[in-house]
């Protein structure tokens, strides 16, 4: 074979992997600018919901476990003062919840 005729042969095989890497559907997902910032916007929200909810759950067994910590005062003291603020800050939320669904009736 001349060098031409390799020179085609793969040129047509790049053409048939380039047709099908078009087909996959990462690919098609992307292509549209529209498609690509819904998916994008979609999986940064994700991703901070995500994050802030892990933290959230890890931050409040943190606390509870050392709010049960007696042997220890110092720490035992300030996870329950910690609770101690966070438990009406909730009461309240859940009452405001509360008379805002009664009222809306």
């Amino acid at each position: 074979m001349d060098d031409q005729t390799k020179f085609l042969d793969e040129v047509a095989a790049l053409r048939r992997e380039m047709a099908r890497m078009n087909r996959h559907r990462f690919i098609q997902v992307h292509n549209s600018m529209p498609r690509l910032i819904m998916f994008q916007l979609a999986r940064g929200i994700a991703f901070g919901l995500g994050g802030v909810l892990g933290a959230t759950v890890v931050l409040s067994v943190v606390v509870w476990s050392l709010s049960q910590i007696n042997f220890i005062p110092i720490i035992g003291d300030w996870a329950t003062e910690v609770i101690e603020i966070i438990q009406p800050e909730l009461q309240e939320a859940v009452e405001e919840g509360v008379e805002d669904a009664v009222q809306g009736q």
